[in-house]
């Protein structure tokens, strides 16, 4: 049970299943773009919203089934023929329909008295934010013509290129010790207990990458370029505005977000240093131990310990949650283990029209894929709850994401410290400590990476010097001194698909906000016990149909004020500290 079941998409490309969808999805473009071909000044408004609406949901269902299906079938295969030429076939398909949504956004603006349908028909009511957020995003939507070009050449462009990052990252060979090992094993090889390992494995890594550095950097370079031009066609300032407004948040709440991190940055340094002292470094951290483990625990986790261990953590929380992690084992929805054509990291992809979702890991045992693990299904209990809405109503921005997921982590991580002692905690507790040190301090190190692509692609492309020195300097700006300056990574672009979305720029900062929402929800939950889980559960289902603001409103957060995210970071601190006297002896 290594590898996840696809059967409840489809038995494969040449099922009459998949074959009728196909058809099924073509006979829906037509019904779409004819409809769309009708729309005009004098359309009665009630029935053509509606219409839209019953059109909408099932286009959306349709595709999201059979690209669910050609996506997670090429992210563990990544140079499979078919999967890669029905990505390109689902990108065609998904391009046709431009013109149904393009002309639907510019004439549902044109209702004068939409308010007023929305209050007097409930099938309306149920979709007002869907409907509002139309409205709203009409004052960036281009020409008929200008979306179907784009729609058309992201196929060749962006899409293309992220392809390409994925595909050479996941076949890379690296050659180490006389074998060639998957990018993937080299980088969970960071986490060995042996330094010498730790170290050959940093330096085959880094020598690898520069057998596709130049192929990546036209890359990026061309996903960047191409997000560039088009926000600016749309009325944007930057890629980063437009991925504040997709996140459906304030820029203010990103301000308070990323001055609060930038504030407390000292504290994680200092773990740093203390961290390099206890494995015998003078006073920084070279790169290549930020994962070393400190403390000893004996355990090694198999597929199925590391399942139970998950499940059992869960049940502290709620049976609900456990029982939604069983389930997803049970039916094979996981794909644990790294292999040749598999995609690295990790990722859960929900899948509202058959009401379940699949995990891709590259799990090896070790206590923090155990934490990876509890971070996907935490994703797949936000797809859980989600579900209870209708697909229009079920996608949720970036941010709030994240929130399900690292809840997820806090429950297992704090489970397993109070279950601790001695060596073992000191081993737990720095396990969350270098994952939370990665969401706050590297994740601060790509957004500001990030930031300075975009803004020198305005110039000219980044050559692969140019885009190494801006990643160094970034993770200088994160680090500060705790880092010994000579082992930065310079690559970290490479490996990131997170940097290689046309459609989606900038997800980084989204788990800084995951984290922090997170700690501050599980200290509400703290206090309020049990109880306070309905409230968890109502708040991830409703982030659909909100502003990032007002789904933290919902328990009563302002996400606005740095005051909260202080707070949150307040918590963490309180780890670090207990770090800091844990380990005063034993430097």
């Amino acid at each position: 049970m290594k590898k996840w079941n696809l059967d409840a998409l489809f038995p494969g490309y040449e099922s009459k299943a998949f074959e009728d969808a196909i058809e099924n999805l073509k006979a829906l473009i037509e019904e779409a773009n004819a409809f769309a071909s009708n729309l005009d000044e004098s359309s009665d408004a009630l029935p053509t919203i509606k219409e839209y609406i019953d059109i909408a949901s099932r286009l959306r269902s349709n595709f999201l089934r059979a690209f669910g299906f050609v996506n997670l079938s090429l992210s563990t295969n990544a140079q499979d023929e078919a999967s890669n030429a029905w990505m390109n076939r689902m990108q065609q398909l998904s391009s046709q329909t431009s013109d149904f949504n393009t002309k639907f956004s510019k004439w549902l603006p044109t209702v004068n008295n939409l308010q007023s349908l929305i209050d007097n028909d409930e099938t309306l009511k149920t979709y007002e934010y869907y409907l509002k957020s139309i409205v709203d995003r009409s004052q960036y939507v281009l020409s008929d013509k200008e979306e179907a070009i784009i729609s058309k050449l992201t196929q060749t462009g962006s899409s293309a290129w992220s392809q390409l990052q994925g595909l050479l990252t996941s076949i890379l060979e690296v050659d180490y010790n006389g074998e060639k090992v998957t990018l993937s094993d080299i980088r969970n090889k960071a986490h060995s207990r042996d330094a010498k390992v730790r170290k050959a494995a940093y330096e085959a890594e880094l020598a690898a990458y520069k057998k596709i550095e130049q192929s990546i950097a036209f890359s990026l370079n061309s996903i960047k370029g191409e997000v560039n031009e088009i926000v600016k066609l749309r009325g944007f300032e930057s890629a980063l505005d437009e991925a504040v407004y997709d996140s459906r948040m304030k820029r203010e709440t990103l301000d308070a977000l990323i001055e609060s991190m930038e504030a407390h940055l000292p504290m994680f340094q200092n773990y740093l240093k203390r961290k390099a002292k206890l494995l015998g470094h003078k006073d920084k951290l070279p790169w290549y131990d930020l994962f070393a483990p400190l403390g000893k625990s004996e355990r090694e986790f198999s597929i199925e310990e590391a399942m139970d261990y998950v499940i059992k953590n869960f049940r502290t929380f709620g049976d609900d949650l456990a029982n939604l992690a069983q389930r997803s084992y049970d039916e094979e929805w996981i794909d644990f283990t790294p292999r040749s054509g598999k995609r690295g990291g990790a990722f859960c992809f929900n899948i509202h029209p058959i009401k379940q979702s699949r995990i891709l890991t590259n799990f090896e045992g070790s206590f923090s894929n155990v934490i990876t693990l509890a971070h996907e299904l935490g994703h797949a209990y936000h797809g859980d709850r989600i579900f209870n809405e209708s697909i229009l109503n079920a996608s949720y921005t970036m941010p709030v994401a994240e929130t399900a997921s690292t809840l997820c982590e806090t429950i297992v991580k704090k489970a397993a410290l109070n279950d601790s002692e001695g060596e073992e905690k000191l081993f737990i507790l720095e396990q969350s400590l270098m994952g939370t040190t990665q969401v706050i301090v590297d994740i601060l190190s790509r957004f500001k990476f990030e930031k300075s692509v975009f803004e020198g692609r305005e110039k000219t492309p980044l050559s692969v010097d140019k885009l190494k020195g801006l990643m160094v300097d970034a993770q200088k700006a994160a680090y500060g001194d705790a880092i010994d300056e000579e082992t930065f990574h310079p690559y970290m672009w490479v490996n990131k698909p997170h940097y290689y979305r046309g459609s989606l720029s900038y997800y980084n900062f989204p788990y800084a906000f995951g984290l922090l929402f997170a700690k501050g929800i599980y200290a509400i939950y703290q206090e309020k016990g049990s109880a306070f889980v309905k409230d968890i559960d109502h708040l991830l289902q409703k982030t659909g149909q909100l502003d990032v603001e007002d789904v933290a409103k919902l328990i009563d957060i302002d996400v606005t004020d740095k005051k909260f995210w202080e707070g949150s970071l307040r918590v963490i601190k309180e780890e670090l500290d207990m770090f800091m006297d844990l380990t005063e002896d034993l430097q």
